[in-house]
């Protein structure tokens, strides 16, 4: 559903589905069909990885990424029951009279955060994605951000920060490694303002930067602890 109006250095992420070259990403393929069936019914849910930065690409510039580029980015609040503290996509559960999943991660958006959604223009809907800690079948829904706005915390019982990431910080090598969880999952992890992205977020962001244009080469071997990389940070599991 790319339109003709997105900035062209975004194409690489509206006309490609998020991949995984290194072998080390296995959020892409996490799909309820793939995992054993249980007796509970998914809830389905949305997310929206929103992009912000300059329409016009810088011609020195892999892929021409705008220096200003980043995406929105919410920590949730340690006292969560479920993905305490983790850092994550504004979104959450359909609900009724949501427009399909566009329409749920835009409400969710504004809810977390404030986002006025007029200045905001989804471009692609992503395939599915099982989160089995909260049995939710998430639709990342990612957009452009033509009109930015004022973002914040709305609710502390929800989420402890807001925070607009700057692409440059997420693609940079120093900042990226694989995390290991002690009941041995295994995948991709970008240590950045002061924040673990892992898991679920970390697995989308890895898979639309692969297909950007703008990503260098990264050291997909360097495998650390998740605990030790939580801690480092002040977070735990």
């Amino acid at each position: 559903m790319s339109g003709p109006d997105i900035p062209q250095w975004l194409r690489g992420v509206a006309e490609h589905e998020p991949a995984d070259p290194a072998g080390v990403n296995p959020i892409l393929t996490r799909t309820v069909a793939k995992l054993a069936a249980t007796a509970l019914r998914p809830r389905d849910a949305a997310v929206l990885v929103l992009f912000g930065g300059a329409a016009e690409s810088d011609p020195d510039a892999p892929g021409g990424l705008p220096a200003d580029a980043d995406v929105l980015l919410t920590q949730r609040a340690a006292t969560l029951r479920q993905h305490r503290g983790q850092v994550a996509f504004p979104g959450g559960g359909v609900e009724p009279g949501d427009d399909g999943p566009i329409g749920t991660a835009l409400r969710e958006a504004w809810e977390e955060t404030g986002l006025d959604s007029r200045g905001v223009e989804p471009f692609a809907v992503l395939p599915k994605i099982f989160v089995p800690p909260s049995r939710f079948d998430v639709t990342p829904v990612v957009a452009y951000w033509r009109t930015p706005g004022e973002v914040g915390v709305v609710s502390e019982a929800e989420a402890a920060r807001v925070v607009r990431v700057p692409l440059a910080d997420l693609l940079d090598p120093a900042n990226r490694f694989v995390v290991r969880h002690p009941l041995g999952y295994v995948g991709p992890a970008f240590a950045v303002d002061g924040m673990l992205v892992w898991g679920f977020t970390a697995g989308v962001l890895a898979g639309l930067l692969a297909v950007s244009g703008w990503e260098p080469e990264w050291d997909h071997h360097d495998v650390r602890d998740l605990q030790t990389s939580l801690a480092a940070v002040g977070m735990t599991l």
